[in-house]
């Protein structure tokens, strides 16, 4: 079951607040000031559903708090995880369109890596790298710069093929540990599309690349 179809038809115990991205049953797409330009009162007045607890009963099941993509890309794997593990690269094939820019000089390298990345909206993020394996697999969690992860996590793996110079991209995200309410419902609205986005947009990108 894919998030995106969970938060547009399955879940409507959420409330409209989890349909806002996507519409309800085809119609218009509903919409408030983002909540994002909001704070204290004034979010909780323009989206009192946002700020309340959300009904444990109406998520998925854990197991179903995992969304991943996966293709075949006509590039050399260690091309592939280069553009990945530098975060100044990121904003070039970010399916989402979300990230702005990240310093350069930030290159992970090991586990226990924090970097930070300016979202288009103006605010930073620290990301902290959980699992890192050079040039097959790295993943991050997301939170406040200086703050704890809210909790979702970001995974890379990439898997050369033979000896050619092509590789698998698998591109996961886990929310299984997220609890923040505004939160899930993002979460929910990322299915396997948007992560094929950003896998396509990285096989472009990395096809353009010098080649050793």
């Amino acid at each position: 079951m894919s998030c995106l179809r969970s938060a547009g038809l399955g879940w409507a115990g959420l409330g409209w607040a989890a349909l806002e991205a996507v519409g309800d049953g085809g119609g218009p797409v509903r919409a408030r000031p983002s909540a994002g330009r909001l704070s204290g009162g004034a979010r909780r007045a323009a989206y009192p559903d946002r700020m309340e607890h959300i009904d444990e009963t109406a998520l998925p099941a854990p197991q179903d708090r995992v969304t991943t993509a996966s293709r075949e890309v006509d590039a050399p794997a260690g091309v592939v995880f280069e553009l990945i593990a530098d975060p100044a690269r990121q904003p070039e094939w970010d399916g989402n369109d979300n990230l702005a820019q990240a310093e350069p000089g930030q290159r992970v390298t090991a586990a226990g890596d924090v970097f930070v990345m300016t979202l288009r909206k103006g605010v930073d993020r620290a990301n902290h790298v959980v699992e890192f394996e050079e040039g097959r697999r790295i993943a991050w969690k997301p939170s406040e710069v200086g703050g704890e992860p809210f909790g979702q996590l970001w995974r890379w793996e990439v898997e050369g093929i033979g000896d050619e110079p092509r590789c698998r991209v698998t591109h996961t995200y886990d929310w299984t540990e997220l609890t923040d309410p505004g939160r899930i419902r993002r979460a929910l609205r990322t299915g396997p599309e948007q992560l094929r986005a950003s896998i396509d947009r990285l096989a472009e990108l990395a096809r353009t690349q010098p080649q050793a």
